[in-house]
């Protein structure tokens, strides 16, 4: 059977720390730190909301953990300053090998595009990017009003995608996601872009190991063979 491909978007497709540059003329050269801050707080602010069933979505987090980073390094915003970094966050930029990985394996298998953010954010920043178009769908946890880890959000991948009785194979760069997708049944390959960044040991092992996403065809042959 033919395995479906569910890529994450932040941190996989797109790059967070994309937002360092323009975060200069607010942080100065605080600007690293606290994108850095942000994108932690980010995904902390999603795993607590998923715990505790009070949903809000993705953008929400976004924005709130934006002034929790400002608010650390005693930074302020102005509420016109705050929206445009929020818009901005919608056009982060594409990791270069995102758009010819997609290309290399469209028409091979599925792909779908699967986020914790909500549907008009993955329009405007994959559409932004060209990247929109190479997916045969979008599957967001805004349909069922959680975050991943949630084993919950991996069982509606399988049924957003199609993709019940067929192999799903999560992509992703973030380790927390490939792990949470192998605890829920799904294979998971993990994109190591650092070489320094190390995996949980939870006991819990990706499917397969890449540096880039130029290397995923040639993964995903070992993997079906």
């Amino acid at each position: 059977m033919k395995t479906t491909l569910a890529f994450d978007v932040y941190g996989t497709l797109v790059d967070p720390m994309g937002m360092s540059r323009l975060l200069e003329q607010d942080a100065g050269e605080q600007a690293a730190a606290v994108a850095g801050l942000w994108r932690e707080k980010q995904l902390e602010f999603s795993f607590r909301k998923g715990l505790m069933r009070v949903y809000e979505d993705f953008g929400v987090c976004t924005r709130q953990a934006l002034r929790y980073a400002m608010a650390v390094h005693q930074l302020e915003l102005s509420k016109a300053r705050e929206d445009q970094l929020m818009a901005a966050y919608l056009s982060l930029p594409a990791f270069d090998d995102a758009l010819p990985a997609l290309q290399a394996l469209k028409g091979h298998y599925p792909l779908f595009a699967f986020s914790n953010g909500s549907y008009p954010a993955l329009e405007k920043v994959l559409d932004h990017n060209n990247l929109l178009e190479q997916f045969d769908g979008l599957v967001s946890v805004d349909d069922i009003k959680s975050f991943k880890p949630d084993p919950a959000v991996y069982t509606h991948a399988r049924r957003a995608t199609g993709a019940w009785d067929s192999p799903l194979c999560l992509v992703s760069s973030n380790a927390w996601d490939v792990i949470g997708a192998r605890a829920a049944g799904l294979s998971a390959i993990w994109v190591k872009r650092d070489e320094n960044r190390v995996f949980e040991d939870w006991g819990i092992e990706p499917s397969a190991v890449i540096q880039s996403l130029s290397q995923l065809p040639e993964s995903l042959k070992a993997l079906n063979t």
